[in-house]
């Protein structure tokens, strides 16, 4: 009989769940600052309009490290915290162009490919666990981010 976690799942899927969730939650947090530093040093004509995006983008994105560092917690892990082993972890990298909204909006469709993606893969992983609550986490942040993706590509008039 597989040994099961306190939700029902098992403890070797969740593990692999739970590793996973992780190398999210490093991409998320680094992509996080990202867009605050945009927000923080936006200049040039799309000033205003800009720097409410970012606002709106990076409170979403505060919201979502939130609850995948609280859905690991639930599958019985613990979220790692701290920035050095987020900068190991993320694909993302620190962003040093921060005042160019155009170059901004590049790096948030590039940051969104890598998130998608690796959602993508959580929920293969979470569907063959038989893990619904992280299934249903991916796909809700997956159907709102193509949108954002479709907005920002038009900002970019592609």
């Amino acid at each position: 009989m597989k040994k099961l976690n306190a939700i029902g799942l098992t403890k070797s899927e969740s593990k692999i769940l739970a590793r996973k969730l992780n190398t999210l939650l490093a991409e998320y947090s680094i992509f996080y600052q990202n867009v605050r530093g945009y927000h923080w040093n936006i200049k040039g004509e799309k000033f205003f309009e800009l720097h409410v995006k970012f606002e709106e983008l990076y409170n979403d994105l505060l919201l979502k490290i939130d609850e995948v560092a609280e859905r690991i917690l639930t599958l019985g892990h613990s979220p790692n915290h701290k920035y050095s082993d987020y900068k190991k972890a993320s694909q993302i990298k620190e962003s040093s162009e921060v005042s160019d909204g155009v170059k901004a909006v590049n790096n948030i469709l590039e940051s969104f490919s890598v998130i998608i993606k690796m959602q993508r893969e959580l929920l293969t992983i979470s569907e063959e666990a038989n893990d619904e609550g992280t299934n249903a986490l991916m796909s809700d942040y997956i159907r709102a981010q193509e949108k954002l993706v479709w907005m920002y590509s038009a900002f970019l008039g592609r």
